[in-house]
């Protein structure tokens, strides 16, 4: 699959000669340059969810023009996450880590100069594009800078417990943006944390390719991205074309033929872009599960929150900000906690309360009305920062665990893309489910309408609590087998 990475021996780095391993600071440098980039990226998926009520006023967007706005960019970055690991190790991580910080900033700069929703969503592509190339391969410098695996698990355990932090602080940070300067700051605030990221990367972080990168698999990308795009454009607009029309029905049935296709394709390669073969290995495909329904749960939550606290609640951006803030703090004290509980115990106890926490989350909100009290909101809130706080850590771990050590590359690539699927599929089905059911004036039918997507939430978080059972003991970690590996000149190809 591409993105896979070569093995990294104590002592070197997986790269160009023989570079000894950076020193223990600046190790812990570089995680940090990391970090930043997925800070960065991980604040957007966030961020933008509280502007989407003033961008549907300035920009006169419609239900559907919203769920696209925020899944242009999720499907994009789903769709170019594993190629991105393959240029990696093909041109370097560096070189592609920067390229990945220019284009984030070209599609920020343009998505904040947006003048209607059409041009809108095609910069939010342009930032996709550039975030595909970030957080994937940061993960990969990661995984070949900590070597001892102690401390690659402490690193992966810092990283989950930043990628929490800056999804869990979007909202407010979103909030006051808007209430301040308006939405395009939103885009616009991404500038400088790149621009810093492109300084220190180019002064800190050493260049390093694979051996030898994987072989390129263009028709496998290729069926991804329609796979992808025709299963999000059919559910966000099958409430409004019918979900019997023609366009609905060829969409799901190019869905299907994708699927078949991809796997049937995949399945003769020998350097396939998605291996099925490792997801024999249920610590892999439970955590790949796992972030499609957690990530789905979340995108969902953001982008029906938004639109009850300001359309219904009639609340400001900053005031629906605020009102997260209990949600944020319990990410920010669970995130870290949760990469303790990895470090120590595994991932089984951290999965569990994070499937919990979503669940109850759900719950309560499906009983939300119109007139209910903050309070209420705020226990709901509470218990969704707990649960999503705790998933990411034992996410990347499970998922690294229950691959070959030459494949963390490979594990961070696709364990992204999971995460980006569940937050388009969020979006699609948990919007579309509400937002079709609205009858009447939106400010008192949407409350009502929303309760199966609440409803929804819960069942991902019970789907959480039950991966984590069954997928993370002793036996389940035990590591899939890559197919084998091609001699030199050997055909890329082989029939099974």
């Amino acid at each position: 699959m591409a993105g896979a990475t070569s093995p990294a021996t104590p002592g070197h780095t997986d790269g160009e000669g023989d570079r000894p391993p950076p020193h223990h600071r600046h190790k812990w440098l570089i995680l940090g340059i990391c970090c930043i980039s997925l800070f960065m990226v991980g604040l957007d998926t966030t961020i933008v969810n509280l502007a989407l009520p003033s961008i549907q006023d300035d920009l006169d967007a419609t239900p559907s023009g919203l769920q696209w706005t925020v899944d242009a960019y999720t499907v994009v970055l789903a769709g170019l996450l594993m190629l991105s690991g393959s240029m990696a190790d093909r041109f370097g991580r560096r070189r592609t880590f920067q390229t990945g910080l220019l284009l984030f900033s070209l599609g920020s700069l343009l998505c904040g100069l947006a003048s209607d929703t059409g041009s809108l969503i095609a910069f939010r592509m342009v930032q996709a594009m550039g975030g595909a190339m970030l957080n994937p391969v940061a993960v990969s410098i990661i995984a070949n800078t900590f070597t001892d695996l102690k401390e690659r698990a402490r690193a992966i355990g810092l990283w989950g417990a930043v990628a929490g932090v800056s999804i869990a602080l979007g909202p407010v940070v979103g909030g006051a943006l808007v209430d301040s300067t308006g939405w395009q700051a939103v885009f616009w605030v991404n500038l400088p944390v790149a621009a810093l990221a492109l300084a220190l990367t180019a002064l800190f972080v050493p260049e390093s390719k694979a051996p030898r990168p994987r072989r390129l698999d263009p028709v496998g990308q290729l069926l991804v991205i329609a796979l992808l795009a025709t299963l999000t454009f059919g559910i966000i607009e099958g409430p409004v074309k019918g979900w019997d029309s023609a366009p609905i029905i060829g969409c799901f049935t190019v869905v299907v033929a994708a699927a078949v296709s991809l796997i049937r394709y995949e399945l003769r390669r020998v350097e396939p872009l998605l291996d099925v073969r490792f997801f024999r290995s249920p610590s892999f495909s439970g955590a790949i599960a796992s972030a499609v329904c957690g990530f789905a749960a979340l995108a969902g939550f953001l982008f029906l929150n938004a639109l009850y606290l300001q359309d219904v609640k009639e609340f400001s951006p900053l005031h629906t900000g605020l009102l997260t803030l209990p949600m944020a703090a319990m990410t920010l004290v669970s995130s870290p906690l949760a990469g303790r509980i990895v470090g120590a115990r595994g991932p089984r106890i951290p999965m569990v309360i994070a499937g919990a926490g979503t669940a109850a989350c759900g719950l309560l909100l499906t009983q939300v009305r119109a007139d209910t009290p903050i309070w209420y909101l705020v226990i709901a809130y509470v218990a969704f920062g707990i649960g999503f706080g705790m998933l990411d850590a034992p996410l990347t771990y499970s998922a690294v665990s229950g691959m070959p050590r030459s494949q963390a590359g490979v594990a961070a690539a696709v364990t992204s893309t999971g995460r980006q699927v569940g937050a388009a599929l969020g979006v699609a089905v948990l919007g579309s489910v509400s937002t079709a059911r609205v009858h009447g004036p939106f400010s008192s039918g949407f409350p009502g309408a929303s309760h199966l997507g609440w409803a929804i939430m819960a069942g991902c978080g019970l789907a959480i609590v039950t991966l984590g059972l069954l997928t993370t003991g002793a036996r389940a970690r035990r590591p899939a087998e890559p197919g084998p590996e091609p001699a030199p000149g050997q055909p890329a190809e082989r029939v099974p």
